[in-house]
């Protein structure tokens, strides 16, 4: 039997089609790829977007910041120094984008004005860190990167 050029092409336009179609479904019926939403009850969490905007400016209004670095020892939250340690109150959320699994969070709670969340709880690379945190009444969200 001989095959044309016509034959050739339409055959040849099947067996791609059928390639794609073997990764999609290989895709979307394999475990091994998650496709979980980043955030749970995003929707719901998208309704208080204007409290964290209203968080995020008293942050940036303050002239004494909020302070994040790396440190051998971990990741040092330096809160301003002018406010009383005893009327800091909130979490530390630490999401890493690369895994889920990793994401934690720490309440707050200073002994100084500084907050050490250890080394041993964290693995090297990216880390978004939110730091949601209030003081006399008044709320405050710093949101950061730190690379370790």
């Amino acid at each position: 039997m001989k095959v044309n050029w016509g034959t050739s092409i339409v055959i040849a336009f099947g067996l791609f089609i059928t390639f794609i179609m073997y990764f999609v479904f290989k895709v979307q019926s394999d475990k091994n790829y998650d496709h979980e939403m980043v955030t749970e009850e995003y929707y719901k969490k998208e309704m208080s977007f204007q409290q964290q905007l209203d968080k995020e400016q008293n942050a940036a209004n303050l002239t004494d910041k909020v302070t994040v670095s790396a440190t051998p020892q971990g990741i040092m939250i330096a809160f301003p120094a002018s406010f009383n340690k005893d009327k800091i109150k909130g979490k530390v959320s630490l999401y890493r984008p690369s895994n889920q699994k990793l994401d934690f969070e720490v309440p707050i709670s200073l002994s100084d004005s500084n907050l050490l969340i250890p080394k041993t709880n964290l693995v090297d690379g990216r880390w978004d860190i939110a730091i949601d945190w209030e003081y006399e009444g008044k709320a405050y969200l710093n949101k950061l990167v730190v690379n370790l």
